[in-house]
């Protein structure tokens, strides 16, 4: 996901090993970049887990939050031209990117097609596999 805003630069999406950094493009927007090419917005979709550290004290204090998260991508609803790009703390606050300090860092944990393969795999285990504990 990259914000509308973003559209305006050349963009790629995440992968995985990889680490990216927040950063303010020229157009206000704040996105993620790739250390080894900061000109190019890493759109990183939605449901995505990800580890954000650095977070700012300001966005610490107003969300209860640590320095150090995980928290999932998501999308926010707004009106047109409304910045969307968000995460979701585990304590359920949702925030924009868009408030967040930059330098602030993510690392993906894990893809939603990576869950769907995990969640696909335990919905098909027979009873018989099964062990109570």
């Amino acid at each position: 996901m990259c914000d509308y805003s973003l559209e305006l630069y050349r963009s790629r999406p995440a992968t995985e090993d990889e680490q990216y950094t927040l950063r303010r493009f020229p157009s206000g927007t704040m996105g993620f970049t790739a250390a080894r090419d900061c000109e190019t917005a890493v759109c990183i979709p939605a449901d995505a887990r990800l580890r954000l550290e650095g977070i700012g004290e300001a966005v610490q204090q107003a969300y209860a939050v640590g320095q150090t998260e995980e928290v999932v991508m998501t999308r926010v609803e707004g009106g047109a031209y409304a910045h969307k790009d968000a995460v979701k703390f585990s304590n359920g606050r949702e925030v924009l990117l868009q408030s967040f300090n930059a330098g602030v860092t993510a690392e993906v944990i894990a893809f939603t097609s990576d869950l769907t393969d995990v969640t696909e795999v335990r919905r098909w285990r027979s009873p018989a596999d099964l062990v109570d504990a």
